[in-house]
């Protein structure tokens, strides 16, 4: 089994940068399991500002849905980073799959991988409740989500404020 680590914390909090880190401290190159897809300017900007922010110690794999079989198809090999869990759901939700059924999918892939895998995901609970339904909907599966996923990895960590903080020891 290889090592597993889920980082977690709210917008711009730092975890996407930590998790590069984390990531890289495991092996040269890595990958990165790109869920985001460019679905306007604004977006295609932030997935350039990251690709360019990572240089050339990465490649890229761009899975928005099928994210077990890029984990299958990548292992093996370099450490893998996948940023971010938050939008691979978003993208199981809005395509209506069975996002309780990929999540448990996922928690039952993790421990038999071989090579290096971090996780990114947004904490998404500790905010007020949301006003509509599906919004609700979505904060509850990311809730449920990221715990089940925390279960599966070896280690958890949240980052506030840049600062990251060691929750579930290895």
């Amino acid at each position: 089994m290889a090592k597993s680590i889920l980082i977690t914390g709210g917008a711009r909090s730092g975890k996407s940068r930590f998790a590069e880190r984390v990531t890289l401290s495991l092996g040269r190159p890595a990958i990165y399991i790109a869920t985001a897809e460019a679905h306007d300017a604004e977006m295609a900007e932030r997935i350039a500002r990251h690709q360019a922010r990572r240089g050339e110690a990465w490649s890229t794999l761009a899975e928005p849905m099928a994210l077990c079989d890029a984990l299958r198809q990548s292992d093996g090999g370099p450490p893998r980073l996948v940023d971010c869990l938050t939008l691979w759901l978003t993208n199981l939700m809005l395509a209506e799959r069975d996002w309780e059924a990929e999540v448990e999918a996922l928690a039952d892939l993790v421990p038999v991988l071989t090579a290096p895998i971090v996780f990114v995901t947004n904490e998404v609970g500790a905010g007020i409740v949301p006003d509509n339904a599906l919004a609700r909907a979505f904060r509850d599966a990311a809730g449920l989500s990221n715990q089940r996923i925390a279960e599966a990895c070896d280690e958890l960590w949240l980052c506030v404020a840049g600062h990251p903080l060691k929750v579930k020891p290895s």
